[in-house]
């Protein structure tokens, strides 16, 4: 009995709450700054993609990032482990805008998921730019820091069925089913892709009937910071058949308030074809296959 305490209390002292995850999660940024992955607590076996794409230590944003952007927000959810940063990040004299989701296992980042927005990256056709990339908009309207009281705290299943009405609406192309207020804003790598006419018919909830979607692909809804009354939501959006908009792979914050979206932050990018988006599990996103990958009918 006596041999076995010690190996108890280093169980329980493993755990990582509120606090732990936010220091993790600034020792991760810092050494990505200095490119140094030595400096961040990465576990054996850590595992990094950067717009689905695995990436090997010390490439990628290891390399590029150089510094902290204009804005920074840090978001945890001590129960399923997960520490996540919104905001900018500077490449040399670029910003660019980003999601990064942290797991963090026994104080130890077991998984880094970047999506990266950057200047010149593929979008949608006729579109300037063509991926919504605009840091200095996201400058203008940054998500807003907030502690919310505890009174005003919903349950966490609560919040994760908010946000998947989001995209239960989206799919049955039915804004009436999202619980969302009426004037509730959308900005897109940080450009605000609503509001332009007053809100009226023009928010976060219109358009769905003629949106251009077949269906919102490996739905993730995993991440709820709870004191901030926020959700972290990721999928792939399914073009119809034959169109030639492309799909986009996109992580999307959800502020919630009295019980429904207030506004939705994102950070997102559009893959070709042949990339397996989102790259973790489920795997379903990568659907429909192009024509060149799928065996001619006999």
């Amino acid at each position: 009995m006596l041999l076995s305490l010690p190996a108890l209390g280093s169980a329980a002292g493993s755990d990582c709450d509120r606090a732990c995850l936010k220091r993790t999660l600034d020792r991760y940024l810092a050494a990505i700054i200095t490119h140094n992955p030595s400096a961040a607590a990465l576990a054996r076996g850590y595992r990094h993609t950067e717009n689905a794409v695995n990436v090997a230590l010390g490439k990628g944003v290891w390399q590029s990032v150089t510094a902290l952007g204009k804005v920074q927000r840090r978001y945890a959810d001590p129960v399923s482990g997960q520490a996540a940063y919104y905001g900018i990040l500077d490449e040399g004299a670029t910003p660019a805008v980003v999601t990064v989701r942290l797991r963090i296992e026994a104080r130890s980042v077991t998984e880094a998921e970047w999506y990266i927005a950057r200047n010149g990256d593929p979008g949608l056709p006729g579109a300037t730019p063509a991926n919504s990339w605009n840091p200095d908009g996201l400058a203008a309207s940054p998500p807003p820091e907030r502690v919310l009281p505890a009174r005003q705290q919903l349950p966490r299943e609560t919040m994760i069925a908010i946000v998947n009405s989001y995209f239960d609406g989206i799919t049955s192309h039915d804004g009436s089913v999202v619980l969302a207020h009426p004037g509730c804003n959308r900005y897109e790598n940080g450009t605000r892709v609503t509001g332009r006419r007053g809100g009226v018919g023009d928010d976060c909830l219109s358009g769905f009937a003629n949106f251009n979607l077949a269906n919102v692909a490996a739905r993730r809804v995993e991440f709820v910071d709870d004191e901030a009354g926020v959700v972290l939501g990721m999928a792939v959006f399914i073009r119809k058949a034959g169109s030639p908009v492309p799909r986009n792979a996109f992580s999307e914050w959800f502020w919630i308030e009295d019980g429904r979206i207030r506004n939705i932050w994102t950070a997102m990018f559009y893959p070709g074809p042949d990339r397996p988006v989102p790259n973790w599990p489920p795997f379903d996103g990568n659907f429909p296959l192009p024509a060149a990958f799928v065996a001619p009918a006999p």
